[in-house]
């Protein structure tokens, strides 16, 4: 294999990883939108659609072990490839946090909510905004950017403890609550988790620029 077929075939697997990420940006952002309107329809097209996300991962797994057991390759190129590897087992890990968010919307359907909900949606917006720049980030290799994105994830702790906090307060006033402010605090926590992977999404960002192992998660 050619130095340009090799770069051309990298090229490939990039566009997939970041269809991958619209996908998985598009999931957490419908599964949101149908808790906060009740709207099971959308939900069913979060779970629905989460086999295609599972198959861009497959894909690029397979293409990356492939251009390495051909090319061989050593440096920036192996660097490169290998963070994809890891950037998809996030992504894929995302997603199916979106699923729970989606299927926590069908099981909540008939249900009045405990409390509005504010700061779950405000939660999932810096969520929202962590994932897309995240990508950004891959795309330029923008070590100085992956470092701010994953000091937000101090944004998301915060709200999930004030989310936490609120809800214990619910459930405690209100026994027949507890279910449903079970079920919240799941969700609160799929979006805690999901900025944990863009965490070491920008780890990986940051490998791939400097081949330097960094812990941004502390």
């Amino acid at each position: 294999m050619s130095r340009h077929t090799f770069e051309e075939q990298q090229d490939v697997l990039h566009r997939k990883l970041m269809a991958m990420g619209t996908l998985v940006e598009e999931a957490i952002h419908k599964a949101i939108k149908s808790l906060v309107e009740r709207d099971v329809q959308l939900a069913e097209q979060v779970i629905g659609s989460d086999h295609l996300i599972n198959e861009l991962e497959h894909e690029v797994q397979s293409d990356c072990f492939r251009l390495i057991a051909l090319q061989q390759p050593v440096g920036s190129d192996l660097r490169r490839l290998g963070t994809m590897l890891k950037l998809v087992t996030d992504l894929e890990r995302m997603g199916d946090h979106a699923v729970s968010i989606a299927k926590t919307t069908r099981r909540l359907m008939t249900e009045p909510y405990v409390k509005p909900l504010i700061d779950i949606p405000l939660m999932a917006d810096h969520v929202k905004a962590m994932v897309r720049d995240c990508l950004n980030a891959y795309i330029a290799r923008n070590q100085v950017d992956a470092e701010e994105i994953a000091a937000r994830d101090d944004i998301v702790d915060k709200l999930f403890s004030t989310i936490f906090r609120d809800l214990i307060e619910v459930m405690t006033r209100n026994g027949t609550a507890i279910s449903q402010g079970t079920h919240l605090l799941l969700v609160a926590q799929y979006l805690e988790r999901i900025a944990d992977h863009v965490t070491n999404i920008c780890e990986w960002i940051i490998y791939m620029s400097t081949g330097k192992l960094t812990d941004l998660n502390k």
